[in-house]
């Protein structure tokens, strides 16, 4: 079966492709880097689209940087998709999207994604959406960002002064629920399903499991939202890939564990199973050291 995926270079993308190409299936890949980006218009991306049974939207951004607005990434590129489906006749949708994405979410990210979800909803097409929390694994920015500060600064910033709850989500759960979806699996079809890990634990706890794998033993110091706003908002204008995010602040400033509005169970079959433990945190792992000279954007 041929499947179309968007954002299919990214973190969470590359996994499904990977894992379709190993069922048997051929991935279809939407991004800038393959030729096809989401600015290539309806009809370059129906054209791309042709003969394909599903759409996997990945696609998404947590920042904002030039034309790449949330505007633009995750409202108008989701209208383009949706509208190249209809004339490529594709007839399913699957989009991934965030676990507390809502129309009262304190950032225009939150806000973005959840105007992704009604245009999806309101396709006309067979769809499923997945609101997921924080993922973790190989080149996510999870375990990465962790890992190469750990390596980096002496003291790690906690974010906030109270603890807030998490629920880590290894991306393989994830890309095996968009599989599921995009294959046709009638139980997830028309259903918004909540993505989260099968552990519930604090921020805290799961940063200091992360640097105990490491082999890292910082000082650990709780900061308030404030000092860690003016932290991102500093290194999204150093950094090509920041080491903390605006939009990353707020979403972990008020726990990751509860699908809002609202968001189905995974068919218990279905669901994430695998633990955030020393094992899947250690296969998601860079290699160890700190930011260096080139992830800064004067550098280049």
């Amino acid at each position: 079966m041929r499947i179309v995926i968007t954002g299919g270079t990214g973190f969470v993308g590359r996994h499904l492709a990977d894992r379709l190409a190993m069922d048997g299936h051929e991935p279809v890949i939407l991004s800038r880097r393959t030729g096809h980006g989401l600015d290539s218009g309806v009809d370059g991306l129906a054209q791309a689209m042709a003969g394909c049974e599903a759409v996997v939207h990945c696609a998404g951004i947590n920042r904002e940087l030039g034309d790449q607005t949330y505007e633009a990434v995750h409202v108008e590129a989701t209208k383009a998709i949706i509208e190249a489906a209809r004339t490529a006749g594709v007839e399913r949708i699957v989009i991934l999207s965030f676990l507390r994405a809502r129309p009262d979410g304190p950032t225009t990210y939150h806000r973005s994604k959840w105007a992704a979800e009604e245009l999806v909803r309101g396709s006309g097409l067979t769809y499923t959406i997945f609101k997921a929390g924080v993922s973790h694994g190989r080149g996510d920015h999870m375990l990465d960002h962790l890992s190469h500060a750990f390596h980096t600064f002496p003291v790690s910033g906690l974010v906030g002064l109270r603890e807030r709850p998490v629920r880590p989500v290894a991306v393989d759960d994830v890309a095996r629920l968009l599989e599921a979806a995009a294959l046709g699996e009638a139980r997830l079809a028309g259903r918004t399903i909540a993505v989260l890990g099968p552990e519930d634990l604090s921020l805290g706890d799961a940063v200091r499991r992360v640097a105990r794998v490491a082999g890292r033993h910082p000082i650990f110091v709780r900061l308030p939202i404030a000092a860690h706003l003016v932290i991102a908002r500093i290194a999204e204008r150093t950094m090509h890939l920041p080491l903390i995010a605006t939009a990353q602040v707020h979403i972990l400033a008020e726990g990751v564990v509860d699908a809002a509005p609202f968001g189905d169970q995974p068919p218990p079959d279905l669901a994430p199973s695998t633990p955030f433990w020393a094992e899947a945190i250690r296969a998601g792992l860079p290699a160890p050291g700190g930011f260096g000279r080139a992830g800064l954007r004067c550098a280049t």
